[in-house]
């Protein structure tokens, strides 16, 4: 799994101009499936995207994690992070999963996060969907699972 992963005062995501997910101070979190990824690559991210200590504590320190800040989390689908765009000028997605896997291992990825006590907002799979960012910091991270 690849997961862009960005410090956000709001943010919120629309389909067909209809917005479906939207939170306050939080994580967008921008999730990528590999075509290898399984239950412990999708446990793996949960957890570092849920306890990574990026918000700022009283003395202005990087300190905090979602939980600690009682944050949400944006969860948006985006297999182009497994885009391959070393030859040629059209990107490449083989590293991706199959959509049918995709699918199921994203919504683990957002159960796993709300079972942690984080208010999940999120996109709709496969749709072609308008985010909308404000980042705070900003500060963006890319996480991977270690496979």
């Amino acid at each position: 799994m690849r997961i862009v992963v960005q410090r956000v005062k709001r943010g919120s995501v629309c389909v067909g101009g209809e917005r479906v997910g939207e939170i306050e101070r939080g994580l967008v979190l921008l999730v990528g499936v590999h075509r290898d990824d399984d239950e412990d690559a999708v446990r793996f991210c949960a957890e570092k995207c849920v306890h990574l200590r990026i918000f700022s504590d009283e003395t202005g320190k990087m300190n905090q994690s979602l939980i600690d800040v009682d944050g949400a989390a944006l969860v948006i689908s985006q297999f182009t992070l497994y885009g391959d765009c070393r030859r040629g000028r059209r990107p490449g997605f083989d590293a991706a999963a199959h959509p049918e896997v995709a699918k199921v291992l994203y919504a683990r990825f957002i159960e796993c996060v709300s079972q942690m006590g984080i208010r999940v907002e999120c996109g709709v799979f496969g749709a072609d969907m308008q985010v909308e960012i404000h980042n705070d910091g900003p500060v963006t991270l890319v996480v991977e699972s270690p496979t």
